[in-house]
């Protein structure tokens, strides 16, 4: 992902409330943070370039290859855009271990993957996140900086084109953020893939820096492409 080209509009409507999200941002840039405090519109618009969210108007390029594009009638599946999403919960699956969180996308059918089954692409991810040791374990039993890592890990075995992440220390307590932001901060750097994360927290900006996209009651209010 070398350039981002997004100029987006979506009216929702909940009782007692509606919400215009008016986003606009184009960036060469292989880093982008969304920025803004709770209710600014920062998830909906992670959602839309995932594919989980259908803007009403409007377009979503990545690399000049429309992902949506309303007026010619474009909106690509959330496979087909080749993305990996790690949620703010990290969503793991509390009853699969870490290996098999990991394996989860590689899975075929309706079946998990098998406790005992080793693949090269699983294997890889547990060495390079330093999650070989806990590899057996259940999300319950390991650190919350272990369980982003797995969650990361999930979404990079299937070799995605861009990581999104939405919140990625929201989950943790206050004394592991600063260490977590980093040690993500240095993987991401190793690893060389683009990023889109969404935050509330200036610090989060500070060091993943990149483009900023500043947003506020759902519309841009700044950006900075970089």
């Amino acid at each position: 992902m070398s350039s981002v080209d997004l100029c987006i509009q979506r009216h929702l409507v909940s009782p007692g409330r509606r919400f215009d999200l008016d986003v606009a941002l184009q960036t060469t840039q292989r880093r982008v943070v969304i920025f803004g405090e709770s209710g600014a519109g920062k998830s909906l618009t992670l959602k839309a370039i995932a594919g989980l969210l259908r803007p009403d108007r409007g377009w979503i390029r990545v690399d000049g290859t429309p992902l949506f594009d309303a007026a010619q009638g474009i909106n690509l599946s959330p496979q087909a855009r080749r993305l990996g999403y790690v949620f703010q919960d990290y969503a793991l699956f509390p009853h699969l271990t870490v290996r098999q969180n990991i394996a989860f996308p590689l899975a075929t059918g309706l079946f998990n993957p098998r406790a005992r089954g080793r693949l090269p692409a699983v294997e890889q991810w547990l060495d390079q996140l330093q999650l070989g040791h806990v590899a057996d374990q259940y999300p319950r039993d390991i650190s919350g900086g272990q369980r982003q890592r797995t969650a990361v890990a999930r979404a990079l075995v299937a070799q995605p084109r861009a990581l999104l992440l939405d919140e990625p220390f929201a989950a943790l307590d206050h004394a592991s953020r600063q260490a977590t932001r980093l040690g993500l901060e240095r993987l991401l750097h190793a690893l060389g893939i683009p990023v889109v994360l969404i935050t509330h927290d200036p610090a989060d900006v500070e060091v993943f820096g990149g483009a900023v996209l500043h947003l506020r009651d759902g519309r841009t209010v700044g950006a900075a492409p970089g």
